[in-house]
């Protein structure tokens, strides 16, 4: 495995274990997530560069499009959430009282 792999594989397991640990706030799970994406970016975008490919560009194009739509998702429920319960708290929000 060399150190681009292993530097890929631990960005990502580093923030799954940041969103399965810390979930206090809506802002750290957003931010997890957000890395997640942008780990998996990065290695879909070195990919057929490793293997001198140029069929397999556009994946890594739809997927930070996919991401921008998830990043203005994610805000756009941060900021509702705050508005209604007063606090971005996880502990907060409860799927039976909304």
């Amino acid at each position: 495995m060399s150190l681009m792999h292993l530097s890929f594989y631990s960005a990502f397991t580093l923030s799954m274990l940041g969103l399965a640990f810390h979930r206090t706030h809506l802002v750290s799970a957003l931010l997890c997530l957000e890395s997640m994406m942008l780990s998996m970016y990065i290695a879909l975008s070195m990919w057929p560069a490793e293997n001198l490919m140029t069929s397999s560009t556009l994946l890594p194009i739809l997927m930070l499009a996919f991401s921008a739509c998830e990043a203005g998702t994610g805000l756009a429920m941060l900021v509702a959430s705050t508005r209604t319960h007063g606090s971005d708290h996880l502990h907060n929000l409860n799927l039976l009282q909304c």
